[in-house]
């Protein structure tokens, strides 16, 4: 991933597991993209289906440009994500095994065109979560004690 990050899926992360990710580019109208290098969208219960083929990005809001016309976006349309066909195969493979699914990471700028991150994941259980917080607890306090030892 590079260039310039826009939003990030933090709730993502650690909801659930991720096994692969794959980077997309996605189909917009000219509002759209406007809207979203402001940083005007909402993703954190998006999820991607496939369709005949085809890789569809739903639950995804980006917000109407307030400076353009009655040529505005509908907010809530499907948004149709560019992979190549192979690689849309293998994530048909992978979402047809039980519990996985696919969910937008992050939105990037690269090379001036707006890129999604994907990721093929499992979700986690409540005590996977809770050993993520005892986990990222633990690391703090390392790092404070590291601090203080300096």
């Amino acid at each position: 991933m590079a260039g310039k990050i826009i939003a990030v899926n933090r709730k993502a992360r650690f909801d659930y597991t991720v096994d692969e990710t794959y980077e997309c580019g996605i189909e917009l109208l000219g509002t759209e993209v406007k809207s979203i290098r402001d940083g005007r969208i909402s993703f954190p219960d998006a999820w991607a289906e496939i369709v005949n083929g085809e890789v569809w990005l739903n639950s995804f809001l980006i917000a109407e440009n307030p400076f353009s016309s009655i040529f505005n976006h509908e907010p809530a349309r499907k948004k149709r994500l560019l992979l190549h066909k192979q690689e849309i195969k293998r994530l048909n493979r992978k979402v047809e095994e039980k519990g996985f699914t696919l969910i937008p990471l992050s939105f990037y700028l690269k090379n001036g065109r707006v890129k999604v991150e994907l990721g093929i994941c499992k979700g986690k259980k409540l005590y996977d979560k809770r050993a993520g917080i005892r986990e990222r607890d633990l690391n703090r306090d390392m790092e404070r004690e590291f601090r203080r030892g300096r």
